[in-house]
Order: C-alpha cells, then sequence, then structure tokens
C-alpha cells in the first residue's frame, strides 16, 4: 500500500488529468510539476509533488484492477451522477443505448475483429441520458455482437429510475432490434423507440408511398410517414411499425426506414424522437476525443476495463461542468474546446499562511467568466449525505 498519497488522492489525480486531456500515466510527470494538479491531488503535501508514473500505474493496473475496488469504481461514476442530479422531464427521462469501436495495437488480452469497423478492436457499450451523462459503460472484447451485455446495463438502470418514481423512455439504432429487447421493455413499462432493418415484408406493407408522385419534384424533399402492425415469426405479439419515406430531388430510389415503437405518438413526432437518438454518437465522439476513453493501451483486459471506467468519470465531471456551471453563451462548447480554452490556462499558484493565489492569464478564461462560474458553483445545492 502506498503511504505518500491516500486513494482518494491517487484516484483524483488520475480522473481530473484525463479531464484536463492528460490521459496516459506517462503523463504524471508532466502534472505533477504543475501546482493546480498538486493542491488537486493531495491539499497536505501539494508543495511536494503530486503522484509520479510508478505511483499511477501501480494504482491503475494493480489495486483498481481488483473485482471489488473497480465495482467500486463504477459505483463512483453513479454516486457522482446522483448527487449532481440527474435531468428528467415532466418526470420521465431518456435513455440512448449505443456501442463503439476502441482500435487496439499489439497482443491485449481481449482483442478481436470486428467485420464492421473493419479493425482489430474492443467494443465497448455506453448508456447515456438525453443530456450527454454517460451512466454506465462496459468494455467487451471486439467481435461480441453490438447489442451483447445490453441487459447488464439497461435493466438494473430501468429499475433504479422506477424505484425514484421516475417514467422511463429507450432509444437505440437497428443492432438493438432484437424481440428479447422488446420483451423486457414492455415488461418493465417503458416506452421504445428502435430502428428496425429492412425487409421485403415491411417494404410490401408501404408499397404505396414508395413511389414518387407525377409531376416535377419541388426544391424540398418530400416526406410521407405510414404506421402500421407487424409481427415477425420470432416475435410472440405484433408491433407498431412507423416508416418514414423521404423522396430528394435528384435521387432516383427514396430513402426509407422503419421504427418498431410501444410509443401512442403520431407518426411524425415518434420520428422526430427517435432522430435525437444521434446526440449519443455525439456523446461518445465527444469522450474519444476529450477524455481518450476508446485510447485502452494496457495488455490486461481488466486494467483497460479500469480506464475505461476512469475516464466515463472524467467524461461525466467534464459534461456536469458544462451543464451545470457554465455561462448559456459557451454552454455548448465541447469538452475538448473547454479543456484548450478554459482547462489549459497558464497561471501562478501562491501559497500564503492562510490562504492561496491563484494568478491565471486572461484569455478565453477571464475574470468575469471566472467569477461566474464560482458562484454558480456556490449557489449549487449542497449534496444529502
Amino acid at each position: 500500500m502506498n503511504t505518500q498519497f491516500s486513494l482518494a488522492d491517487l484516484l483524483r489525480q488520475s480522473v481530473y488529468s484525463r479531464l484536463a486531456g492528460y490521459e496516459d500515466v506517462n503523463d504524471a510527470v508532466r502534472v505533477s510539476a504543475d501546482p493546480t494538479f498538486r493542491l488537486i491531488g493531495s491539499p497536505k503535501r501539494w508543495d511536494r509533488g503530486a503522484a509520479l508514473t510508478s505511483t499511477l500505474h501501480w494504482f491503475e493496473t494493480d489495486l483498481l484492477t481488483r473485482a471489488e475496488n473497480l465495482v467500486g469504481l463504477m459505483a463512483v461514476n453513479r454516486e457522482l451522477l446522483a448527487q449532481a442530479g440527474v435531468p428528467t422531464r415532466a418526470g420521465r427521462i431518456v435513455l440512448d443505448m449505443d456501442s463503439s469501436e476502441s482500435p487496439v495495437h499489439g497482443a491485449q488480452e481481449g482483442r478481436a475483429y470486428n467485420g464492421h469497423f473493419e479493425s482489430v478492436c474492443y467494443h465497448p457499450l455506453f448508456l447515456f441520458t438525453e443530456r450527454g451523462d454517460c451512466l454506465a459503460a462496459t468494455l467487451r472484447p471486439g467481435n461480441v455482437p453490438s447489442a451483447d451485455d445490453w441487459d447488464d446495463l439497461l435493466v438494473p438502470e430501468i429499475e433504479r429510475q422506477h424505484a425514484e418514481g421516475t417514467r422511463v423512455a429507450f432509444r437505440a439504432d437497428a443492432a438493438f432490434a432484437k424481440p428479447e429487447i422488446y420483451d423486457a421493455l414492455e415488461q418493465r413499462d417503458v416506452d421504445y423507440a428502435i430502428r428496425m432493418p429492412a425487409n421485403k415484408n415491411l417494404e410490401l406493407e408501404i408499397e404505396d408511398i414508395l413511389f414518387r408522385p407525377p409531376g416535377r419534384p419541388g426544391c424540398k424533399p418530400l416526406v410521407r410517414y405510414k404506421s402500421f402492425r407487424y409481427q415477425t415469426k420470432s416475435w410472440t405479439t405484433a408491433r407498431r411499425i412507423v416508416a418514414k419515406v423521404e423522396h430528394h430531388r435528384g435521387e432516383l430510389f427514396p430513402r426509407v426506414g422503419f421504427i418498431v415503437t410501444n410509443m401512442v405518438l403520431p407518426s411524425r413526432s415518434v420520428v422526430r424522437f427517435y432522430n435525437k437518438r444521434g446526440t449519443a454518437e455525439q456523446w461518445i465522439k465527444e469522450g474519444k476525443q476529450a477524455t481518450h476513453w476508446t485510447r485502452l493501451s494496457c495488455h490486461r483486459f481488466r486494467a483497460n476495463e479500469v480506464r475505461l471506467q476512469l475516464s466515463v468519470v472524467a467524461y461525466n465531471l467534464g459534461n456536469l461542468w458544462r451543464r451545470l456551471v457554465l455561462p448559456p453563451r459557451i454552454k455548448r462548447w465541447s469538452l475538448t474546446s473547454l479543456q484548450q480554452r478554459l482547462v489549459k490556462t497558464g497561471g501562478r499558484l501562491v501559497k500564503h499562511a492562510r490562504y492561496y493565489w491563484l494568478l491565471l492569464a486572461e484569455g478565453h478564461l477571464n475574470r468575469r467568466l471566472f467569477g461566474e462560474m464560482l458562484r454558480r458553483i456556490w449557489a449549487l445545492p449542497v449534496p444529502a449525505g
């Protein structure tokens, strides 16, 4: 056990380093020279330096890889979001699930070729809220289907939200168009809209709107909707299908999409609700670029699981900072922009007997913006417990 730094000190340094864009433990030497990071890492011994590479490597690849500590790290992420308060609208939360690619290089455990991504990779799975909070993530070998392990992430979250009296809605792409998912959601009274792959039977149902009407096409796309009941051999019951057909000028064939849903909204509203699922891909892209959560370069699979979970915590801290603290005029900045413009700001920390002076170079982070963020932080409710 390391006696110089507590586990909380090492966890703070690992998480905040990733939030600032220093995702590799080799960056620890550089970060240890930064007085602000030294203060974040260990307020009691900040003037003697932060943890170095060897200490962080032991912490991330040995200590945190133990089963109970990895479970505890996942619980830290959930508690972070619970303390901040997961936003809901009219007592309902919308969950988005999607998978991603994490390229690997070398003989790493769990590596496998994925035909969809056409690369040797890991295949992590993520669960988001509509505001971008990453509720859960799991690392999987590269050759598993996109929907594999969906129940390990989704079902506990649905039960947790129902226990708090919150209704749940769910969105996902065609990789999650599986009857067992429909059945599980319907049994738990969850509204869902899931993209469905096209087939000949579905196209026969909408053949009356597949053809462009006679006459010169207009400049705007011609969009038509149709709702009907449909059942495959593997389904236990018929379900509602919403079809959207778009005729674009200059295109010979229409663009066709199918959504399976149990919602009672008009067809246009169902499609509009589903289309917002695209933001989940944006959240994953931000996590890749800002906290590098798909840079999993350890040999052991369990060590890479730890790196993914640390990056998820860092991502959520950044998203909460943006959602709860930033003024409206910059609330839409990406996490990468926040890193480059606000976090990586030159400054000097001066220690006195009774207080600290933090002197910052004014660029994007000026006195007014810094003061606004502090006032918003002070105005946040104190977490219970």
